[in-house]
């Protein structure tokens, strides 16, 4: 027997890929809004877990739309869907899974909008998940996001507190304490990044829970190892690219002996001037000198650099000896704090290279754009964090 989730704002599938893994569960339906991880995650599903394409349930929607969703819909940019409901049929669905867009609860994402973010639709989409487990009343749900939802006050009033109240009000359980509880640094379970998120847990009050919240999260935190895992795990055995100057940009190309090419492992063009700021820091990291190891030393660089002025640095080298920094959405953008640690190679990482940050397989292939591939494996939950969510909920159930 296995157990049936419903995965929401799924995005590339991350947490879907991790329960999977574990063998004990199947997934009924999952949901996102973007044409390239609906496209990826349907073929995940369809050549690694032999998922039947014909049962159309990777579905692209706008989940504000939760009536349409459950009931079925056709419509000119998502087409046609018979809806949640005729998917579930009389199948029990135990859990769900999900984690709404994060970027309107970021901390970065609110020193950067002009409001704080207060006026973005994002911080409500929640309130389409809590819709959505109040209609099929999972056992527990999964709702995972970044840390700054704890701090997130959109117009003025807790986003947490709302959180809380909306589950409360359709008769689920969360922890009172989700600073101290739902807290994880994932670089403590064997993933090669340092990327804090918030995990909660939620009950439905109705089932005798013995206090399953707290074994829960008790659970997750003893899986924890000592040390964080260091970035070099993830560079390891892969195909390396040397730059080489163009008319205009500088291309990376394959140095002769590597002939074992991986899907989404292909450098950005550079400009020359990049190209070489990234051999020089790369240079200090390795050499141990720390020369630019401050804020102030890295804007400086970029101002005589570039002549511009910047209030944040912009160039980040990812340290072999330690985890990497987070990798975000934002990669799609540039890739100027996510240099590769070899000075030789002086390029940002490439796509393959974040996903192993994020610890998907290497043989997860990512479609869409180079941007659009970016972004998803920013969005994703690390499968193998999702895995350790997953057995942890398996010990509480089974």
């Amino acid at each position: 027997m296995k157990f049936n989730i419903i995965d929401l704002f799924a995005g590339c599938g991350g947490l879907t890929d991790g329960f999977l893994q574990t063998g004990q569960f199947n997934t009924l339906v999952s949901v996102d809004w973007e044409l390239p991880t609906v496209n990826t995650l349907k073929k995940r599903l369809v050549e690694k877990y032999n998922y039947d394409p014909s049962l159309n349930n990777i579905i692209r929607f706008d989940i504000q739309r939760v009536d349409e969703l459950i009931s079925g819909f056709n419509d000119e940019v998502y087409g046609e869907f018979q809806g949640i409901d005729k998917l579930v049929e009389d199948k029990i669905v135990d859990f769900i899974i999900g984690g709404p867009p994060c970027q309107a609860y970021s901390i970065a994402g609110r020193v950067r909008d002009s409001n704080g973010m207060h006026d973005d639709y994002r911080n409500y989409l929640f309130e389409s998940y809590v819709k959505i487990v109040d209609k099929y009343k999972p056992k527990a749900f999964i709702f995972e996001n970044v840390e700054g939802i704890l701090s997130a006050k959109p117009g003025g009033v807790s986003i947490i507190d709302r959180i809380f109240n909306s589950f409360k009000d359709i008769g689920y359980e969360i922890s009172t304490d989700l600073r101290n509880d739902a807290v994880f640094d994932v670089s403590y379970y064997n993933i090669p990044q340092k990327r804090k998120r918030v995990i909660i847990f939620g009950i439905l009050k109705s089932l005798k829970n013995d206090d399953l919240i707290s074994k829960f999260y008790l659970e997750l935190k003893n899986k924890a190892t000592d040390e964080p895992l260091t970035s070099k795990k993830a560079f390891e055995n892969l195909p390396k690219f040397y730059p080489v100057k163009g008319l205009k940009k500088v291309s990376h190309v394959l140095k002769v002996s590597d002939e074992n090419l991986i899907i989404n492992h292909e450098p950005r063009f550079h400009s020359e001037r990049d190209v070489e700021i990234f051999k020089l820091l790369a240079n200090d990291v390795k050499s141990g000198e720390n020369k630019y190891k401050s804020s102030t030393s890295l804007i400086q660089l970029y101002k005589e650099k570039t002549g511009k002025e910047s209030s944040f640095h912009k160039y980040h080298v990812i340290d072999e000896n330690k985890p990497s920094n987070t990798i975000p959405a934002h990669l799609y953008k540039d890739g100027l704090r996510h240099i590769h640690p070899d000075p030789e190679q002086a390029r940002s990482i490439t796509v393959r290279e974040a996903a192993r940050l994020q610890s998907f397989d290497d043989d997860y292939e990512f479609l869409g754009s180079r941007g659009d591939q970016y972004k998803m494996i920013g969005n994703a939950v690390p499968p193998k964090f999702s895995k350790i969510i997953a057995e942890t909920i398996c010990n509480l159930f089974l």
